[in-house]
């Protein structure tokens, strides 16, 4: 029988995606409610959701950020059914004002928030550890050290929410969301609550009275949670008779452990606990470890989390211990068996069965050898075309008004990365919506034209307030909209520019040029990026105009095009260049635009037919004309 993420077959192993196991616990659960914004590593796990949703009567949603996500699944929660949030852990701090306050209240139904944290930064701005936010928040993480924990502690989290009357965070790690394991499949509730909203207003309106009410008692769910966690299966502590050393290892850490201590032939010979609770910490397990060990190294990604915590348990114990941590484990980017092995193996005096000096050498040596591959936009990108005429009105209307040199704000997208030589046409990138947000400030401050940039999943999620803004505090900054019509980053998931809902239906699609107008800005112009001229005209225009401006940039996705192209049967029209007429020492097509398509070969200028879409922006930017189509 072939499995899939729906198949009711308890006992059965799968090879899954991580955040397909979690997923598949939810549904385990019986989640009814789940929403999402996409963002690497956590998108798959709403996708997986979606694809299933009308078999299970599950409810699922893209909301149009994080913020909302949150609010729709914890008001889902008020009402007793399960329900889920997912995010990647930057996310989270869009959610932050309504998950503090949630905390306050608790929950009914059993109600997680997913926070997929991305050690390295992979694809993120920064590698925040979301440990701290629960913290601030007195809520209970469960953090995974496999893939099949990660769907078991999943399916599990909803009924312990419900236990204790609280929202808890399941922490992921980018290892954990996108590797691959066998995960052992268990029983799918088919249980559906109908939902009922109980009207509480002294408990659920957090006015300053309430709140100074509701504070006492979400002190005392987490208190039992704190006197709980010892017992819970994910924490689990081994003892070797005799030892010296103790490792506490939490989520992801302890996989790696395990391995390093397998390598180095410690098996048995090193006492480690097993945190599947980082916060809170299962004090009376630590407290065993801690009294029955000299030496004591904490192994945990990111930040110092754990460690700090069992210090405080071993003075408050009054045990004495010596301590490592970060002076030991990396503060910066993933763990790794051989990272974790170093650690150990200078704690124990042991030789590794590799010489680590030796893979490093190789390592160096290796390395000059690989061919680079820099990020870039994809070839046909209409991105890239937004920019190339955006630069070149920006460089006429300073030069016509006597101003400096343009600055460009951008935001969280494929658009970011042209940042890069040769467009290079992001000097400021923040976080989602800053690319408007930042140029709001600069434009009070600079004598130069402010040119702002967002994607069109990003105008809806953070980017309207901010042109809102421009237009009340009279910003002159224009506003570029690149909408290539998906939130195609993450994986072209829909949103409400789209008309279309996560599972596919058909939705009100809005348009952003009538929000804007709506807004009050009095300049609002829509272009074909890939009508070079009138591009560069229309943003000219709108980099004089005396206010807020916004340019709609509408063209879809250059995979998108070429995937429907394919379903219809239709011949792409290529593009090639002309020997005769191409000057070898011009090279401006390679040079301005950094379109992949566009090689050097033995000094001539060539277009890579298997890359090519068509576009035609490298033959508007030719000088010679000496690209020229070509049927396919």
């Amino acid at each position: 029988m072939k499995l899939s993420v729906s198949s009711d077959a308890p006992g059965q192993k799968m090879f899954m995606l991580g955040n397909e196991a979690i997923a598949r616990g939810a549904i385990e659960a019986g989640v009814q409610v789940a929403a999402a914004y996409p963002g690497t590593p956590s998108t798959e796990i709403l996708e997986t959701l979606s694809s299933v949703a009308k078999d299970f009567g599950i409810y699922t949603e893209w909301s149009v950020n994080e913020k909302l996500a949150f609010e729709v699944a914890f008001a889902a929660s008020l009402c007793g059914v399960r329900a889920m949030a997912s995010m990647k852990h930057v996310g989270v701090n869009v959610a932050h004002d309504p998950l503090m306050t949630a905390s306050y209240i608790g929950a009914r139904g059993g109600m997680v928030l997913v926070s997929a944290d991305d050690p390295w930064a992979w694809s993120s701005q920064n590698e925040q550890d979301n440990r701290y936010i629960a913290e601030q928040g007195y809520l209970p993480v469960l953090e995974p050290s496999s893939v099949q924990e990660a769907k078991d502690m999943m399916a599990d989290a909803f009924r312990l929410s419900e236990e204790f009357k609280q929202p808890f965070i399941l922490r992921t790690v980018t290892r954990i969301n996108h590797g691959r394991s066998d995960v052992l499949l268990g029983e799918i509730s088919r249980d559906r609550r109908k939902g009922f909203f109980e009207k509480e207003p002294s408990r659920l309106v957090l006015t300053p009275a309430e709140a100074r009410k509701d504070r006492p008692l979400m002190l005392e769910r987490f208190d039992k949670i704190k006197k709980a966690v010892d017992s819970f299966p994910y924490n689990s502590l081994e003892l070797a008779d005799g030892a010296r050393l103790g490792i506490i290892a939490c989520g992801l850490s302890y996989s790696y452990t395990l391995e390093a201590l397998k390598w180095l032939g410690l098996d048995g010979k090193v006492s480690v606990l097993k945190i599947g609770t980082p916060h809170p910490l299962p004090e009376e397990l630590v407290k065993k470890l801690l009294g029955s060990v000299a030496v004591v190294l904490v192994v945990e990604e990111l930040e110092p989390f754990v460690e700090h915590h069992v210090k405080a348990i071993a003075a408050e114990s009054g045990i004495d211990v010596k301590f490592h941590g970060k002076d030991l484990i990396p503060l910066i980017g993933e763990l790794s068996t051989e990272k974790v092995t170093r650690a150990i193996a200078k704690l124990t005096n042991t030789t590794p069965p590799v010489d680590f000096a030796e893979m490093e050498r190789i390592r160096q040596e290796t390395a000059p050898l690989l061919p680079l591959r820099p990020p870039t936009l994809c070839a046909g990108c209409p991105h890239r075309a937004t920019q190339y005429a955006m630069k070149i009105a920006g460089k006429r209307v300073a030069k016509q008004l006597g101003k400096g040199e343009p600055v460009y704000t951008g935001d969280i997208g494929c658009y970011t990365l042209s940042y890069l030589p040769p467009i290079e046409s992001m000097d400021l990138v923040l976080c989602m919506g800053a690319g408007f947000g930042t140029a709001n400030g600069l434009a009070h401050v600079l004598d130069v034209p402010v040119i702002a940039q967002v994607g069109d999943s990003t105008f809806f999620h953070a980017g309207i307030p901010a042109m809102i803004n421009a237009v009340y505090n009279k910003a002159k900054i224009t506003m570029v909209v690149l909408d290539n019509s998906a939130t195609a980053m993450t994986g072209f998931q829909p949103h409400p520019g789209t008309g279309r809902t996560a599972s596919g239906d058909v939705a009100a699609q809005l348009k952003i040029e009538d929000i804007a107008r709506a807004c009050g800005v009095k300049f609002v112009e829509v272009i074909d990026p890939f009508d070079m001229e009138e591009s560069i005209k229309i943003f000219e225009k709108a980099m004089r105009f005396d206010g807020p401006s916004v340019v709609v940039s509408r063209r879809p996705c250059a995979m998108l095009v070429q995937r429907d192209a394919r379903k219809r049967g239709e011949e792409l029209i290529l593009y090639r260049v002309e020997r005769e007429r191409c000057d070898p020492k011009c090279s401006a097509c390679f040079k301005l635009l950094g379109c992949p398509a566009i090689v050097r070969e033995n000094g001539l200028t060539v277009i890579d037919s298997s890359l090519c879409t068509g576009c035609s922006l490298c033959a508007q930017v030719c000088h010679h004309k000496a690209i020229v189509e070509v049927a396919r």
